[in-house]
């Protein structure tokens, strides 16, 4: 009988050892380079993120897959650049109102998504949080493109309400306590120091609160793995929305006026202290992610992935200024200069990751998808842009970067494009119109600022960036095309 126990004890270990790792991939929204703790943050308190960062890997080169939302996102899910994915920009369906809910352009049937992959390779896969690919009832809903569970807001016109009148559970629709608002209103009306004036722009349910219930529900109940789960946290995006309980800790620290609502979102009487309390509020959320995990003893079975969507917001009351959002870098979100598309990364993952670890490897949400096919052994038989960077993680040689490549067509730009080789980084805007749109050059190595355009003095790095430009393909969205 002991031999018998002994030989499952070793059977079941064995079985431990050749499972793949659990995959948990957190994904923030419009949260800045610089408003972390461990990127230099110095106002906003993170102290969970920066357990991450402090025992495992921070990443200092890491690229969302674009400006703004939907793209981004789609590039994550498909490894695929903004020259070569279905989504280059935002494009909304509908309207704000619960009657005109429609979400985004949708994914296409038949799309070969990180949720499909990790499917094949056994995984119970979840989104919760904000899709932004696909509406109601469209090809693009997250149960059609590889993921067995979703959770959150399939419109992301929706998630500007923090205390939405719904959130959605696979295909059906959740009410929840809060009745239906609008959110994007400018105060009137009553005194703008009354506190008891900003009750009309909350609710009673907190979706960020709810969404990271089911985060941890799904964590339990997928714990003896493999689970994949791809939590697209709906922090610091606006409208500026917390639990008055959190904005204590931010008293009397922060330089603020009301703000009105006139640049859009809505208002809030002490919007600095908002906006900091609610990326606190989501680092709360992270930390009870990290804790159950270690709780159920799967720890160094998991492979923990932070990062954010694009840069930091430029409107909404938000003073990113005071908060060095962008960790100094040039421009924000909606800009293909590094501010909105250089992004925080932090992978933990105990018993791999050397702990406090710190990697320059230039890196893009396209290489997310190979990474960890790469994990589980996989030839990747799609077409895909990026590359593993596995070997980063286990502390090996650093492969070559994968093709840096960002399209942009919102934002007054006319068409915005950048592209990146080694230290080299070019910005092109207006070629929506213009197919000789000039090219900005320069080296963020020695210039991390993009301050000084060095075009003129090295036109064949021009134009081999320019090159890789126009190596992308032509959209089936007329607007999203460059002149020729």
């Amino acid at each position: 009988m002991l031999r018998l126990v002994l030989i499952l004890t070793l059977w079941v270990a064995g079985c431990a050892q050749n499972q793949p790792p659990n995959v948990i991939y957190i994904l923030a929204d419009d949260l800045g380079y610089g408003e972390l703790e461990s990127y230099g943050q110095t106002l906003i308190k993170t102290p969970n993120l920066s357990r991450l960062a402090d025992q495992g890997m921070r990443f200092t080169q890491h690229y969302s897959g674009s400006p703004v939302c939907a793209p981004s996102r789609c590039t994550l899910l498909t490894g695929r650049h903004t020259g070569h994915c279905q989504v280059r920009d935002n494009y909304e369906l509908g309207g704000f109102a619960d009657s005109t809910e429609f979400g985004q352009l949708p994914l296409e049937e038949g799309t070969y998504t990180l949720g499909h992959m990790m499917q094949d390779a056994g995984y119970e896969t979840a989104i919760i949080g904000k899709w932004g690919l696909g509406g109601p009832n469209s090809t693009g809903i997250p149960n059609e493109q590889g993921f067995d569970y979703f959770y959150g807001y399939l419109d992301q016109k929706q998630a500007h309400n923090h205390f939405p009148s719904h959130l959605w559970r696979n295909t059906e629709w959740d009410t929840l306590v809060n009745g239906y608002f609008h959110p994007h209103q400018q105060f009137e009306g009553m005194d703008p120091l009354d506190p008891n004036a900003y009750d009309r722009y909350k609710g009673i349910d907190y979706a960020p609160d709810l969404m990271a219930d089911e985060a941890e529900t799904f964590i339990r109940q997928n714990a003896d793995g493999p689970f994949f789960l791809y939590f697209a946290h709906t922090v610091p995006h606006l409208a500026l929305q917390v639990p008055d309980e959190e904005l204590d800790i931010y008293d009397n620290l922060l330089s603020e006026l009301p703000y009105d609502g006139s640049q859009g979102y809505l208002p809030h009487i002490r919007p600095q202290s908002a906006y900091a309390a609610m990326i606190t509020r989501m680092d709360k959320h992270i930390g009870r992610i990290i804790d159950v995990v270690e709780e159920l003893g799967i720890i160094e079975e998991t492979l923990i992935i932070f990062s954010s969507d694009n840069g930091p917001t430029y409107v909404g009351g938000v003073d990113t200024e005071q908060f060095q959002s962008s960790g100094e870098l040039r421009g924000r979100k909606g800009e293909v200069y590094e501010g909105g598309i250089r992004v925080p990364m932090i992978a933990f993952w105990p018993g791999t990751i050397e702990f406090g670890s710190v990697s320059d490897h230039v890196s893009a949400f396209w290489d997310i998808m190979p990474t960890l096919a790469d994990l589980n052994g996989i030839t990747l038989t799609t077409n895909v842009d990026g590359i593993s960077f596995l070997p980063v993680l286990k502390g090996l040689q650093p492969p070559l970067s994968s093709d840096m490549y960002w399209e942009y067509h919102g934002r007054n730009w006319e068409g915005a494009q950048a592209a990146r080789i080694g230290p080299w980084k070019a910005v092109r805007l207006g070629g929506h119109h213009d197919p000789s749109a000039p090219v900005q050059l320069y080296n963020l190595e020695t210039d991390p600022l993009e301050s000084l355009n060095i075009a003129s003095e090295h036109p064949a790095i021009v134009q081999q960036l320019l090159s890789l430009m126009q190596s992308r393909s032509p959209s089936k969205i007329p607007r999203w095309n460059f002149a020729e």
